[in-house]
């Protein structure tokens, strides 16, 4: 059948070289089913709302503080070895348009639990609003993916190897969510320790969060320890920051730019 060629464009490379190391990750996935309702009732309550996606980041920032298998990676260089972070590195991922195209970018916030709500609430919203040209991890991915391939793939490879390098261009845990379109990825894919994802949250505070992760570093239990100890957190330290959220907390934003808003989420 005759068709028409399309050239890879610089987001779908990017894309193409992450999967391209998640596939060598031995990743296994642990899913729990949450009541979140005093979480969801502290965050009805404030008005304007933090975004689900800062309450989440800043959650799991907090667990993996006192859980250091969260803060630990698999690398490479100079032999293969385990490496421990004193503080995590969140890489979120932004669906943006650029040149046309939804891409899916990735942005880095260090030491997410000892930023407030307020303030990532804030971080995420400048990377899903402002130009991506604008936003120094997506302008210097975009750069990157224009290096010709085989240079390209070598220097992720160093990256992602050379352990104290790792966080500054990867960091140490990724975040990915459809649930702001009614929907939840199964299996998505990720060169880093772990994954956080969920589903859509009901109104009586019912998610599903899973935790996908690299069987080297942790096993199973640990994990499922973790994720009830993640929900304590959340109905707890967390939803009671929640309900310091307000006007006085909400850090000065820019308007959003016209058209349909971007949503965090990547693909995988």
């Amino acid at each position: 059948m005759r068709g028409r060629a399309l050239k890879i464009s610089a987001p779908r490379r990017l894309v193409g070289d992450l999967m391209r190391f998640s596939i060598g990750v031995p990743r296994v996935t642990v899913q729990r089913h949450m009541n979140l309702g005093p979480l969801v009732r502290a965050r009805m309550a404030q008005q304007p709302k933090p975004s689900w996606s800062a309450i989440f980041v800043k959650g799991y920032a907090l667990l993996a503080r006192e859980t250091p298998e969260f803060r630990r990676a698999y690398v490479k260089l100079p032999w293969p070895q385990f490496y421990e972070y004193p503080v995590s590195v969140a890489s979120i991922a932004h669906e943006r348009e650029y040149e046309g195209e939804r891409a899916v970018l990735l942005s880095r916030i260090k030491g997410p639990e000892r930023c407030s709500i307020a303030e990532l609430h804030a971080s995420i919203h400048t990377a899903r609003s402002r130009p991506v040209m604008e936003i120094r991890e997506f302008r210097r991915a975009l750069r990157m993916a224009r290096v010709p391939t085989p240079i390209r793939r070598a220097l992720m490879w160093l990256g992602l190897n050379i352990a104290r390098q790792r966080p500054n261009y990867f960091g140490t845990f990724q975040f990915s969510v459809y649930s702001g379109l009614g929907a939840e990825s199964l299996n998505p894919l990720t060169p880093l320790t772990t994954l956080l994802n969920y589903g859509p949250i009901g109104d009586d505070g019912s998610v599903t969060v899973r935790i996908h992760y690299d069987h080297r570093v942790m096993d199973g239990a640990n994990v499922a320890r973790a994720l009830d100890r993640f929900e304590e957190i959340l109905n707890g330290e967390i939803a009671d920051e929640v309900m310091q959220f307000g006007e006085s907390s909400l850090p000065a934003q820019k308007t959003p730019q016209a058209g349909k808003q971007p949503r965090t989420g990547a693909g995988g």
